[in-house]
């Protein structure tokens, strides 16, 4: 039986902090990446809101802080954003093969 692993890209990346303005500017990075959850109080209540990030909308599998695999079809999309972000940031990217568990994963994800 052949079995055929499906292709992928790991991307790696680290901050260059002293690059950055600030933390307002550093933190911006990361919510547009990431996303946020954002708290709201109004008086005596509490509302709670999911704020999406890239992320939210590429399928991933997250495997550091820094780390996550995205399908080749998404690259580009990735690709730009980080472009944007390239004088504070060092990135990599690196081809990988999914096992299958990995690759139904990321397809699920679609399907959601």
């Amino acid at each position: 039986m052949i079995f055929m692993r499906e292709r992928a890209i790991m991307i790696t990346f680290s901050v260059k902090c002293k690059e950055f303005d600030g933390n307002y500017e550093r933190n911006k990075f990361f919510r547009e990446l990431y996303g946020w959850k954002q708290i709201i109080r109004k008086e005596d209540k509490k509302y709670e809101y999911r704020r999406e990030g890239l992320l939210d909308e590429i399928p991933n599998i997250r495997v550091d802080q820094s780390m996550f695999i995205i399908m080749k079809e998404h690259m580009e999309r990735m690709k730009e954003f980080l472009e944007e972000w390239e004088d504070k940031i060092n990135w990599n990217e690196f081809d990988v093969l999914l096992n299958e568990k990995q690759s139904k994963l990321l397809r699920e994800w679609l399907d959601e």
